[in-house]
């Protein structure tokens, strides 16, 4: 169970309702371990979910088909670009191939994050969205 809290004089207090709800289960009385660290900005990384989405809709319905419908897909192919990948061998190709790397909030902390951010924007605007103004996006992006 991971939970996001926020740390107050009177002890730490669920941020969201979600993590309200999973603080419930845990029974009176009982002693539990917890891992304490420095959360990511949820509302920054929920951002970077509109960034993208908001791009796939930008795209044509060829491009969109290029990648199989399939927005996940963009946005690993987009990550790869800006460099977020690992190198590995793959036997049955028999040569070596990038994979994505994970952006969950336990793989990168905020300032990997943030980095990461502005590189797959600058792999948008100068890859997919050449035509679009960045500042016609942005105002769609706060819209999204």
């Amino acid at each position: 169970m991971k939970l996001l809290l926020l740390n107050t004089s009177e002890g730490l207090k669920p941020c969201y309702d979600e993590d309200y709800e999973e603080k419930k289960k845990l029974r009176s009385g009982k002693v539990y371990q917890a891992e304490i660290k420095l959360a990511r900005n949820v509302e920054f990384h929920r951002k970077y979910f509109k960034l993208i989405n908001l791009s796939w809709e930008y795209q044509n319905e060829n491009r969109q088909k290029h990648f199989k419908n399939n927005v996940n897909a963009f946005r690993k192919s987009v990550e790869m670009s800006a460099g977020h990948c690992d190198t590995i061998y793959s036997i049955p190709r028999n040569e070596w191939i990038e994979t994505p790397k994970s952006i969950s909030f336990d793989k990168m902390d905020e300032i990997e994050f943030q980095d990461l951010y502005d590189r797959v924007k600058d792999v948008l605007f100068n890859v997919f969205l050449k035509k679009v103004s960045e500042d016609e996006f942005m105002k769609n992006l706060v819209n999204f």
